[in-house]
């Protein structure tokens, strides 16, 4: 199993609780994304730049993933992609997605989307807080339980 990262778009503290957690287990994390990340310097931390564009990354992602992976995005689209695949992805805030919610996740994005189209001002989400930093860090560590092999 391995994790990846749609890293462009990934706040800078679930990278550093991604970085402590590969770290700590020995998973090989590779971070995918279009300019430059500064990454420590660990065996088992990886990065890939790939060129700009919408959705490069996501398919690079979704090229490389294995069947079991786990994949770190708030992108919905690749989630659904990660799924079919037979991956897992974890939203930063700690939402693990499944494969009952995923169409119903898409449907809304969609209508937000074509929402802002026609001039309606959404906002965008509220700001990363302790609540889901924690959240984040306690569905990673029950994700890496489960499916990490026991040493």
């Amino acid at each position: 199993m391995e994790i990846w990262v749609d890293a462009d778009a990934c706040p800078v503290v679930v990278k550093e609780i991604l970085y402590k957690a590969a770290q700590r287990t020995g998973v090989v994390l590779t971070l995918v994304a279009n300019r430059p990340v500064r990454i420590p310097s660990l065996r088992c931390i990886r990065f890939v730049q790939v060129a700009s564009g919408p959705d490069v990354a996501d398919a690079e992602i979704v090229k490389r993933l294995a069947a079991g992976d786990l994949v770190i995005t708030a992108d919905i689209p690749l989630a659904a992609k990660v799924l079919e695949k037979g991956g897992a992805a974890l939203d930063p805030r700690g939402e693990l997605y499944s494969v009952d919610t995923i169409k119903s996740r898409l449907s809304v994005r969609d209508f937000m989307e074509s929402l802002r189209a026609s001039g309606v001002e959404t906002g965008g989400p509220p700001v990363l807080n302790q609540a889901d930093r924690q959240k984040f860090a306690n569905q990673l560590d029950t994700f890496l339980t489960r499916n990490l092999p026991k040493r």
